[in-house]
């Protein structure tokens, strides 16, 4: 129900209060999946990330999970602890380590990812495919307008 007496200010604060609850509830879904399988939410993004893009540069991870570099770090000692991930220099740059899955990681990512996007798939049930093509559309317009007018931009 759209109310017509919010100004553009009110309305826009409501739309961030409805959105943060929206993430927080689709959020626990993914925190409760990862943690069903022993995981961090951290740490099952990173081997999300490794699983999808293949070998990363280190820094790279940390700035697709928008973490801290020192977090980053911490949860790749502990996967390549577990033997699920491990390091390699860069060929052409010494400054550069990438992480990527190994034959372990993979193989615990392929019996575990498809019921993580079940657990999401439900979660996002509410939603036809319709509403769910719209809802993309509008959040990337959203993001890359909120990115072109952040102040991180305009320096």
């Amino acid at each position: 129900m759209i109310n017509m007496s919010m100004n553009n200010t009110e309305q826009s604060m409501h739309l961030y209060r409805v959105f943060a609850k929206a993430f927080k509830s689709l959020s626990e879904h993914a925190v409760a999946g990862s943690k069903i399988e022993g995981f961090n939410s951290t740490a099952f993004s990173v081997m999300e990330v490794l699983y999808f893009k293949g070998a990363q540069p280190i820094q790279q991870i940390g700035a697709k999970l928008l973490l801290q570099s020192g977090n980053v770090t911490y949860v790749i000692d502990k996967l390549e602890h577990g033997g699920l991930l491990r390091r390699h220099p860069c060929p052409t740059d010494r400054r550069v380590i990438y992480a990527e899955l190994t034959d372990r990681g993979r193989n615990m990512m392929d019996e575990i990812y498809p019921k993580y996007e079940d657990r999401l798939s439900y979660a996002l049930g509410g939603l036809n495919t319709q509403e769910k093509e719209q809802l993309i559309y509008l959040l990337k317009k959203l993001g890359m307008e909120a990115e072109r007018l952040s102040p991180a931009a305009r320096k």
